[in-house]
């Protein structure tokens, strides 16, 4: 059986910045696959239109340019905050920090560079404007329910939402 659409997909994965080699996340860290139904976004479009037609057992190496990925950076998410909204932060260059709006939400940001009086911070996806490389290893596929495709995502064992 093939990885299409409304196919539930399990796969191990390695992802790596294609620049530096680094290794980005696994899924061995996780301990298990990553289970999705594929064809409804549940993960980056430049990955998923990649790994169609892939089967049980196969292996590949897929390349996913960072404008398929995350995105390019947007240089309106590079702001400056006042030095006193980090009051207690012992700031470093790279240093990754969160934030929540009054309205409740989280938003991730990275200090790009600081003075006495302000902070330069970039609330870009970590992984925008990098060019991705995905080994990517398919363990299952199985037809989704009706239930999982109506829903837009896998069902975990069980039944359960995570």
């Amino acid at each position: 059986m093939k990885a299409t659409s409304n196919k539930v997909v399990s796969f191990h994965y390695t992802l790596k910045d294609k620049e530096t080699g680094e290794v980005l996340d696994s899924s061995q860290v996780h301990g298990q696959p990553l289970t999705v139904l594929f064809g409804a976004n549940n993960i980056i479009p430049g990955l998923e239109s990649r790994m169609e037609g892939m089967e049980v057992g196969e292996t590949r190496t897929i390349e996913v340019p960072a404008a398929e990925a995350y995105g390019e950076k947007d240089p309106n998410l590079i702001q400056q905050a006042p030095r006193e909204y980090f009051q207690g932060v012992e700031l470093e260059k790279g240093l990754p920090l969160q934030a929540q709006t009054p309205e409740g939400q989280i938003i991730n940001m990275i200090v790009v560079d600081f003075d006495e009086n302000t902070v330069t911070v970039d609330l870009n996806h970590p992984l925008a404007g990098k060019d991705l490389i995905f080994k990517v290893e398919v363990t299952d596929v199985r037809d989704a329910s009706l239930e999982e495709i109506k829903h837009g995502h896998a069902h975990g064992e069980g039944g359960h939402h995570h």
